[in-house]
């Protein structure tokens, strides 16, 4: 029975977790479409989202595919099938390891400060006196840090998948001696459309995933500075999940 009284106590929570994110995406979804939608403050949290993310972006690009290139050579070595690098790089980068990577990085950086700011805000009763001037908090914090999210990291991926594959065609030209022109030939001989545009919708989404989990998490914060650390831990440890989730069902749904 404690057995049972523990797993449905777990399950009650998961579900209003759930329904938290729920009810935030639904309001964030019906804002944008009522005044006013404070351009400003969009830009701004825009600048945080993609500006202030392109090193840590671009470097982790950069090695990831400089390391797949690597890796490949050292399995298509094996079969005289060097050519083929290019390929699994580009592929690899455009499709999964681009949006993936992006949305786990601006997850860890976007996703905690938007907890943190949020969570601060509640335990300081700032939120609070924003009700007291007739301001819905909703619009005004967290519909600006959504679309901010939603929309900056398809542009991310976009330059994190340039920067890649160019990491890729560094190790493989200037330490693998492969030809540049076979390389380049490659990368985009057996690339379609669907490819890039699946990468870029799964950006959308893994952003959305981050503004509304970071801003819910923020929002709902309980228990002084020390609700303010958990809420941070738990918006970038279930963002970052979230990701892996749904990376699998969007592959099966774009490419099944």
């Amino acid at each position: 029975m404690k057995f049972l009284q523990s797993f449905g106590t777990l399950f009650e929570a998961l579900l209003t977790q759930l329904g938290l994110y729920a009810s935030t995406l639904g309001q964030v979804v019906k804002l944008i479409f009522t005044a006013p939608r404070y351009p400003r403050f969009i830009l701004n949290q825009a600048e945080e989202v993609g500006v202030q993310s392109l090193p840590v972006v671009l470097l982790t690009a950069l090695f990831t595919g400089m390391v797949l290139a690597l890796q490949s050579y050292i399995v298509f070595h094996r079969f005289a099938a060097e050519s083929m690098i290019a390929v699994v790089v580009s592929l690899s980068m455009v499709r999964e390891l681009g949006p993936v990577l992006v949305g786990l990085m601006v997850a860890g950086r976007i996703g905690a400060s938007f907890a943190a700011e949020l969570g601060t805000m509640r335990v300081s009763e700032q939120i609070d006196a924003l009700w007291t001037l007739s301001t819905n908090p909703m619009r005004y914090l967290i519909m600006p840090r959504v679309i901010a999210a939603t929309l900056m990291l398809p542009l991310l991926v976009v330059v994190s998948d340039f920067i890649g594959i160019y990491g890729g065609y560094a190790i493989s030209v200037f330490m693998l001696d492969q030809n540049p022109a076979v390389y380049l030939e490659k990368s985009t001989e057996f690339m379609e459309l669907k490819d890039f545009y699946s990468g870029l919708v799964k950006a959308a989404f893994f952003g959305m995933l981050i503004g509304v989990i970071g801003c819910t998490e923020g929002f709902n914060c309980k228990g002084g500075a020390a609700g303010v650390g958990k809420a941070t831990t738990r918006a970038v440890v279930i963002s970052c999940m979230s990701i892996l989730i749904f990376d699998y069902f969007l592959t099966a749904w774009m490419f099944g």
